[in-house]
C-alpha cells in the first residue's frame, strides 16, 4: 500500500456500486482520496457527493443536467462539466484507480479511455466485457493496466482463480440466486408485474440490473464476462443456483480440488477487494457466521424457464457480435417491460427474435473498432424496437 492515499475516480458515483464505494472511501480518508466523480444525469446527488468527498471535478454524462449541476456546485471550487468527451476527460485524470460503474452503453468509452492509461480499472459496468470483451481485454493488454472485476461473481473467481495453474482449471462455475422467481411455473411468470420482478430476495441493485436477474440475463451476461476476463473457453463455464447467495463462484481443478469464495451478500466485499488489491482492509460487512446459516443449497438452472440465461450461452458459443447485439436487445426489452408496454416472458422472447433477425442480415459480426460497436448496438435496439412495436400491432 502507497505511503500516500489512493487517488480514485468513481464513473457512476450516484448508482447502487458508486454508493457503497464512496461509503467505503468514506470511512477510510487516510487511505482514498477521490480526485473525480461522474453520473448519468443526476446533478444534485452528484453535487453533494462531490461535496461531501472533497472531489475537484463533477461530470454528468447528460448535456442537458449540465447547469444543473454548474448551479449546484457554484462557489464551490469543483470544476463542473457535462457531456461524453468531459466524461471521457475526467475518465484519464491522473489516478491510482477508476470504477467504472455506469450502467450501459455510455459507461464504454470512459472505461476504455482510463484502460489507455495503463492505470488499475475496477469494472462494473457489464456492457464494456459483453458488448466489446475483445477490444477491451486487448487494450488492457497493451497499456498493462489491471482490471479488476467488481461484480461479485467475477471477484469471487479472481479471488480464488490461480493464475500460474490456468492449464489445471477443469471448469469455472458462477453461482446465481434464482432470483424471485426461482421457484415459480413458467405459465405464471406470464402475468409477473415490474414490481414484483423489482423484488430480488438477496441483493439491493438498480431496476435493469435486477430485473435481469428475475430473467436469469444477468447471470448469461456473466458468463460473458467470465470468458473474457479469465483464460478459459465457453465450455469450462458453467452455472448453479444457490439461494442463500453466500457461495459467489467456484473454481474447479483438475486434481479435485474445488476452490470457492464465501460472503455475505454486500457488494461492499468485492468492491473493497478491488479497491485495496493486492492488499486487504477491513469493511463494515456483517461478518459470514455459517453455523447461522446452517444450510447452503444448489441445485441446477432451469434454462427452459429461464431462456435468457440459454440465449446467453448460444450468444457466448456464437461468438462474433451475438452478445453486443443480445445485450442490445435486452436492455430495449427490459425498459419496455418496466414500461408495462410487454409482459416478462416477453424480454427473451425479443431478444430471441432480434438475434434470428441479425443472422439472416448477417449482422453477427466481430467489431473490429468502438464504432462498430455502437453500429452493432444501434441496430439491435433498432431491431428490438421494431419487434416491440410490431408485437404490439399484432395484439391491438
Amino acid at each position: 500500500m502507497s505511503d500516500r492515499p489512493l487517488r480514485v475516480i468513481v464513473l457512476g458515483a450516484t448508482g447502487s456500486i458508486g454508493l457503497a464505494t464512496l461509503d467505503l472511501i468514506g470511512r477510510a480518508p487516510d487511505r482514498f482520496e477521490v480526485v473525480g466523480l461522474a453520473a448519468n444525469r443526476n446533478a444534485a446527488a452528484l453535487a453533494e457527493l462531490a461535496r461531501l468527498h472533497k472531489a475537484p471535478r463533477a461530470v454528468v454524462a447528460d448535456p442537458a443536467a449540465g447547469t444543473a449541476l454548474a448551479e449546484a456546485l457554484s462557489g464551490t471550487g469543483i470544476e463542473a462539466a457535462a457531456g461524453e468527451a468531459a466524461l471521457v476527460d475526467l475518465a484519464v485524470v491522473p489516478a491510482d484507480i477508476v470504477v467504472a460503474a455506469i450502467s450501459g452503453a455510455a459507461g464504454l468509452a470512459p472505461t476504455v479511455a482510463a484502460i489507455r492509461t495503463g492505470t488499475r480499472v475496477a469494472i462494473a459496468n457489464k456492457e464494456c466485457l459483453v458488448t466489446a470483451g475483445t477490444l477491451v481485454m486487448g487494450e488492457a493488454e497493451r497499456a498493462g493496466a489491471t482490471i479488476l472485476p467488481v461484480d461479485s461473481e467475477h471477484n469471487a473467481i479472481f479471488q480464488v482463480f490461480e493464475d500460474h495453474a490456468a492449464s489445471a482449471v477443469e471448469e469455472v462455475v458462477l453461482t446465481a440466486s434464482g432470483g424471485p422467481f426461482r421457484t415459480w411455473a413458467k405459465a405464471n411468470m406470464a402475468a409477473v408485474a415490474p414490481e414484483q420482478a423489482l423484488k430480488h430476495p438477496n441483493w439491493s441493485m438498480g431496476a435493469k440490473i435486477t430485473i435481469d436477474s428475475a430473467t436469469m440475463m444477468n447471470k448469461g451476461l456473466e458468463l460473458i464476462e467470465a470468458f473474457h476476463l479469465f483464460p478459459i473457453g465457453p465450455d469450462q463455464l458453467s452455472v448453479v443456483v444457490h439461494p442463500q447467495s453466500i457461495v459467489h463462484g467456484l473454481v474447479r481443478y483438475s486434481d479435485g480440488s474445488c476452490l470457492a469464495q464465501l460472503g455475505m451478500p454486500d457488494m461492499r466485499t468485492p468492491i473493497a477487494n478491488c479497491l485495496n488489491w493486492p492488499s486487504r482492509a477491513g469493511s463494515p460487512v456483517e461478518t459470514l457466521d455459517l453455523a447461522r446459516i446452517g444450510t447452503l443449497t444448489f441445485e441446477p438452472p432451469d434454462t427452459d424457464r429461464f431462456e435468457c440465461l440459454a440465449l446467453a450461452f448460444a450468444a457466448l458459443r456464437r461468438g462474433n457480435g451475438a452478445p453486443t447485439l443480445l445485450n442490445a436487445a435486452n436492455e430495449v426489452a427490459v425498459a419496455a417491460f418496466l414500461e408495462r408496454r410487454i409482459g416478462f416472458l416477453d424480454i427473451p422472447a425479443t431478444v430471441d427474435r432480434v438475434l434470428d433477425r441479425a443472422e439472416r442480415d448477417h449482422m453477427v459480426v466481430e467489431p473490429g473498432s468502438l464504432d462498430d460497436v455502437a453500429a452493432l448496438d444501434a441496430y439491435g435496439r433498432r431491431a428490438g424496437s421494431e419487434e416491440i412495436e410490431a408485437r404490439a400491432r399484432l395484439r391491438a
